[in-house]
């Protein structure tokens, strides 16, 4: 098994979720500059998969896509938030639509920051930074 976030030498873990495949490569790149170990899924269905995976290290941060098919990111924020495995993981919510209701409702969803597309990379770096070093200040479980 993969060392945990436990693990004081592991570089921070984030799992990016987008169904475009640039984008998806865009968020790696970037990340894996700024220090992180990145994994990719292409849904919320493989986003899943792979975090209820007890082989697979947890991720230190989630990047979720609001808008895949056939499983968003809303259906995935719902089975993160359910899930005893993930549910104090900070995520991310990128979306191409943005309005002044959307932070609100993606908070109350279980997001812990939101970014509009198009988005800046290095706000997107930053703000996984701060996610990954305060979490979303409860008890991290392994």
């Amino acid at each position: 098994m993969q060392s945990g976030p436990e693990d004081p030498g592991a570089a921070p873990l984030v799992l990016v979720c987008d169904d475009t495949e640039a984008i998806r490569t865009l968020l790696r790149i970037n990340l894996e500059i700024g220090g992180f170990v990145v994994e990719e899924a292409a849904d919320g269905h493989e986003a899943m998969a792979r975090l209820i995976d007890l082989e697979r290290r947890r991720p230190d941060v989630i990047v979720l896509d609001q808008q895949m098919a056939p499983y968003d990111g809303w259906w995935a924020i719902a089975a993160i938030r359910s899930h005893p495995r993930l549910d104090d993981v900070p995520v991310v919510l990128l979306t191409a639509a943005t309005s002044e209701t959307d932070q609100p409702e993606a908070s109350g969803a279980g997001f812990d920051a939101l970014f509009g597309k198009p988005f800046d990379p290095d706000e997107i770096v930053a703000a996984v930074s701060r996610l990954a070093a305060g979490g979303r200040g409860r008890r991290r479980r392994p």
